[in-house]
């Protein structure tokens, strides 16, 4: 073990067939045991990306059984559904324990629509999750060396063939994903039987939840990622591409 966390934390943008090894050799295991070599392997250098959705919800459950003081952050956009910010109340409530940061963009909604224009997420959206999602959540990653995610694969084409455990070319850090081989079915029933709590958004057909203007109830049979970005050509805000 020692030897792989050694590679591990020496890993740069050139040993990527070393982190494909890594992900292979846990892709039988369960997300706990891959949230426990973590916490192990990097310590106060791993955080969890936190948007509230049910992967995230289950993700802070389960971490906070291997590491109570975990950390992890939420981007704060300023543009989130009442029920998302109600949540994270709850969520802190219950995990009194977890090291929960919120980041905010640098630019107020106010400062934005002077300096671009208003409602900028309807005239150009990939320019309003850049300032409002990637750049902070590029400057808080630049202070760690691996983040937690809750992608699966099935949650879209673009992420049909992440591995458990990946290298962050672009922000140069371990990326880790333990519940990518996971079900819809798999998330919701530990939920269930955990009783964590969710966002009721969840219960009156909005399966991915983001920004309030961007984000739109799904009908029977859609895609659970079609209500976002609706008619914009836009599936993915730029966090994991």
């Amino acid at each position: 073990m020692t030897a792989v966390l050694n590679t591990v934390r020496s890993l740069s943008q050139h040993y990527q067939p070393q982190v494909e090894a890594l992900s292979e050799k846990f892709e039988a295991a369960s997300p706990l045991e891959v949230l426990a070599w973590a916490s192990q392997a990097f310590g106060q250098e791993l955080v969890l990306a936190c948007s509230f959705g049910p992967e995230d919800v289950v993700l802070i459950d389960m971490l906070s059984r291997i590491q109570p003081k975990a950390q992890a952050f939420f981007l704060d956009t300023d543009f989130h559904f009442p029920e998302t910010l109600a949540l994270k109340a709850r969520i802190q409530e219950r995990y009194p324990s977890l090291q929960l940061e919120t980041v905010s963009p640098l630019l107020t909604p106010d400062q934005q629509a002077a300096q671009y224009q208003p409602e900028l997420y309807k005239s150009n959206p990939d320019l309003c999750c850049g300032i409002r999602k990637v750049e902070p959540l590029n400057r808080t990653l630049a202070r760690y060396q691996a983040w937690i995610t809750g992608m699966r694969r099935e949650q879209a084409p673009t992420r049909a063939a992440i591995g458990k455990v990946q290298w962050d070319a672009k922000r140069n850090l371990i990326k880790i994903n333990p519940l990518a081989d996971w079900t819809h079915q798999q998330i919701w029933d530990y939920i269930v039987a955990e009783q964590v709590p969710y966002n009721p958004l969840h219960d009156q057909n909005y399966p991915s939840i983001g920004c309030i203007h961007c984000t739109a109830a799904v009908a029977a049979g859609e895609d659970p990622r079609s209500g976002r970005w609706q008619g914009k050509g836009k599936t993915e805000c730029g966090l994991h591409t």
